[in-house]
């Protein structure tokens, strides 16, 4: 029995409809047992970490706290855990470096005895292909919604049980059909673009009512969307990443989960969720969580507030809840081969919870890499959740972020305001000064788009010439360049709603009119950007220079900002110009990095430039030189 109430999305009615909600899931919870199974399915043997901590569920699997044994080799039970919701058992297992690959039973000696078969696997080995490796500063990343990319198998448009049925391409917010198939169709198009990492929103079942195109309200941690192509698509989009050389990074969404995930319908204990006397909204104010004047009030409703009332929060300080969450990111790292994870909405979550996640990960996968969404304002907002060099109580383990900084206060301005003594490029100039915070600036990941944000092509006023400036600045950067899907083909749209900046890219779906992945589909215009893109990120794939190298940038002349990448092998000249006139420059200006140069290359015109004469930059025009003795 499944009961569902479609209620109004007013503010006023938010406590009600939370209420409501919850009431009859605990109702039909009880007539109905949701996804019973064991948490993780299964494990592997060998791990670094020896503890393992299974949840069970199954119905009153735990009533009159029934005894629970086994017998193999190199595996005991430690403890059992008898919670307040009979349906759950929680066993601890210590896996010790001598167990082997194989399957024991768990028995739980009920009065009608369940046996449970579980398989320890042998670790991954790669079969000659790396996983785990990390994503760095010598990678490009590039951000796919599959629902959104390409359809490649329609037969999983719709999928018989599931909650939304909805499948119309002429609805923003209504699934479109695009799956993992239709991904794996074209890596070969984005391994020609240069994109060396792919990290695509999240993969796992989204089983609810509505708006389950964005992955994000996560219902079955173990389950990837059966609509995306299930645990085996998933499986290949890894493989055939990595045949190529290329990259997985998995989205990891720890702080809410979906309104129907089991453990919302049937929870655990009473202390599962972050939960109130009344629905409480997060308030979105990062600054509390560092603010030295903040009200202890405001800090809570901030960490324990529900992002949304259909994405309940979850209780990190439970231990139980801690190791289900954590537990699940290294299953996913052994099961699917993953390379990194980028963590969604990370300053929501507790932070000493994150602390502990974040060093689970590096423990067990030492190259792995873990960068976190940090949308915040301020560059000493950003520096306080990732590794910084600031003298505050709280010390942050994350390697990397997304820095919105250079975003926000550094690009956007650069290219769309006037230059002034604080204004335009000066802005961007400004953002980079502040780097001495961070522990590693090259573990930024910068970006000028995201499924969040307004189209970069859009906010720059579909001026050709900026999105240029701007794909050259992103590629030479210092940091992990990040390109969303479709920029690179001029793909538009305003975020108000985010529905406009989340369209199909033109092409990924069989009766497409247009197919934007091939040249012939492109307009001149999306050809001269793609043609950029392209050049600048196959370039940079073999730069040492752009991908590790060190950056000196010069105080910025009426909007011409020059800087460069460099290091013992290579130097790359940075000249942008952002102003509305040609200007001059005189290489003997920036003499401490052109010296014992001759001549400069230029990567994407194949121009060579005499470095003992003056150079001529058109306006709003972006020049990326290799310098030659």
């Amino acid at each position: 029995m499944v009961i569902y109430l479609k209620l109004s999305l007013s503010r006023n009615n938010y406590f009600m409809k939370c209420r409501i909600v919850l009431f009859v899931f605990a109702l039909s919870a009880r007539i109905l047992l949701a996804q019973p199974g064991v948490y993780p399915p299964h494990w592997w043997a060998g791990m670094k970490n020896e503890f393992l901590q299974l949840m069970i569920y199954m119905p009153d699997i735990g009533k009159d706290k029934p005894a629970v044994s086994m017998n193999y080799p190199g595996v005991k039970i430690s403890q059992v855990h008898y919670v307040e919701n009979q349906n759950y058992l929680f066993i601890d297992l210590i896996v010790s470096a001598k167990a082997q690959p194989g399957s024991f039973i768990i028995k739980i000696n009920k009065s009608n005895p369940v046996s449970i078969n579980f398989t320890l696997k042998p670790r991954r080995t790669g079969n000659g292909i790396q996983y785990a490796q990390g994503v760095t500063s010598a990678d490009l990343v590039y951000l796919i919604m599959p629902d959104r990319f390409s359809n490649g198998d329609p037969s999983n448009d719709r999928i018989p049980g599931m909650r939304d049925q909805s499948l119309n391409r002429d609805s923003i917010f209504l699934r479109h059909g695009g799956d993992l198939q239709g991904v794996i169709n074209h890596l070969d198009y984005l391994n020609d673009l240069g994109v060396t990492a792919l990290w695509m929103t999240p993969v796992f079942e989204n089983d609810m009512p509505n708006r389950t195109e964005h992955g994000y309200a996560i219902t079955n941690h173990y389950r990837v969307e059966p609509r995306l192509g299930g645990d085996d698509m998933y499986k290949k989009v890894s493989y055939e990443l990595h045949r190529r050389g290329m990259k997985l990074i998995q989205d990891a969404v720890y702080n809410h989960v979906g309104l129907y995930h089991f453990t919302v319908r049937d929870k655990p204990m009473r202390d599962w969720l972050n939960e109130w006397p009344a629905y409480t909204n997060t308030t979105y104010k990062d600054q509390t969580l560092f603010d030295p004047h903040a009200a202890p009030s405001d800090r809570k409703r901030m960490t324990d507030g529900w992002f949304t009332p259909f994405m309940p929060d979850l209780n990190q300080r439970n231990p139980f809840v801690a190791n289900y969450l954590i537990q699940h990111s290294i299953y996913s790292v052994e099961e699917f081969g993953v390379d990194g994870f980028r963590v969604d909405t990370y300053f929501y979550n507790d932070l000493e919870f994150m602390n502990r996640c974040n060093a689970a990960l590096l423990n067990e996968y030492p190259k792995l890499s873990i960068f976190g969404e940090t949308w915040v304002h301020g560059v000493l907002n950003q520096a306080y959740f990732v590794r910084n060099k600031l003298n505050v109580p709280f010390k942050s383990n994350l390697p990397g972020t997304t820095d919105f900084q250079s975003l926000f206060y550094g690009i956007q301005p650069a290219l769309n305001e006037k230059f002034g003594w604080t204004e335009g490029v000066n802005r961007l100039y400004q953002t980079a000064t502040n780097d001495f915070v961070y522990e590693d600036p090259l573990k930024l990941v910068i970006f000028l788009d995201n499924h969040d944000l307004s189209r970069f092509y859009s906010v720059v006023g579909e001026d050709l010439r900026k999105i240029k400036v701007a794909f050259s600045w992103l590629l030479t950067w210092r940091g992990t360049p990040q390109m969303y899907y479709g920029s690179e083909i001029l793909m538009k749209g305003f975020a108000n709603p985010d529905g406009w900046v989340r369209l199909d890219f033109p092409g990924g779906w069989p009766d497409d009119k247009v197919n934007k992945f091939i040249n012939e589909g492109r307009t001149p215009e999306e050809q001269e950007v793609f043609n950029l893109v392209r050049t600048l990120a196959n370039y940079r794939k073999k730069s040492s220079a752009l991908t590790s190298g060190k950056l000196m940038h010069y105080l910025p002349k009426d909007g011409l900002y020059v800087y460069f990448r460099y290091d013992e092998k290579q130097t790359v000249m940075c000249i942008m110009n952002t102003s509305e006139s040609k200007k001059k420059i005189n290489p003997f200006d920036y003499a401490e990095r052109t010296s014992g140069f001759q001549t400069a290359y230029d990567i994407l015109s194949g121009k060579t430039y005499d470095l003992s004469k003056e150079m001529l930059v058109e306006p709003m025009q972006m020049l990326v030189l290799e310098l030659k003795p």
